[in-house]
């Protein structure tokens, strides 16, 4: 059941990523806290897509680098869980980590409307060249979200 517009009972779907600034975190934390909610961290894992979607069992994938394997994903999982665990250390809010396959946009949109979540809180992307050349072809996370979301998208910004 996808909640009601200003329906803040939900969880909180955070997108997150290796090395991204802790802003993101720290606001999505903040307002988890204050609304007494949940927080689903999520990492889109870009170089699989999606084969199947299930939402009570784990999501099917298949590599789109058939060399790389599951010890990738499951060593970067492992990081990230080190990672949200320190950061999300003492700020009383109750979080999991879920590895998606495929666009981010519409992966994080399927697991916001498969948690009913109250919103979804992504941060800008990162500053270079390479990551404004990958916006410009892929589209921006945020600006897709926005648009195709019934649930309100918050965009945290790059303090630098």
């Amino acid at each position: 059941m996808a909640a009601q517009p200003n329906d803040m009972s939900g969880p909180l779907v955070v997108g997150v990523r290796p090395n991204q600034h802790g802003e993101v975190l720290q606001a999505a934390a903040a307002l988890a806290r204050k609304l007494g909610v949940a927080l689903v961290c999520a990492y889109v894992d870009e170089a699989s897509y999606l084969v199947e979607w299930d939402p009570h069992r784990a999501a099917h994938r298949l590599s789109l680098h058939p060399e790389k394997d599951d010890d990738d994903v499951r060593t970067l999982t492992g990081q990230l869980t080190s990672a949200l665990t320190q950061a999300l250390e003492g700020q009383a809010v109750e979080w999991s980590l879920r590895t998606l396959a495929g666009d981010p946009s519409r992966a994080l949109g399927r697991l916001a409307a498969d948690c009913a979540a109250s919103m979804i809180i992504v941060g800008t992307p990162e500053r270079g060249l390479g990551h404004r050349f990958s916006e410009m072809l892929n589209g921006s996370i945020a600006a897709w979200l926005s648009h195709h979301q019934p649930c309100p998208v918050l965009v945290v910004p790059d303090p630098s």
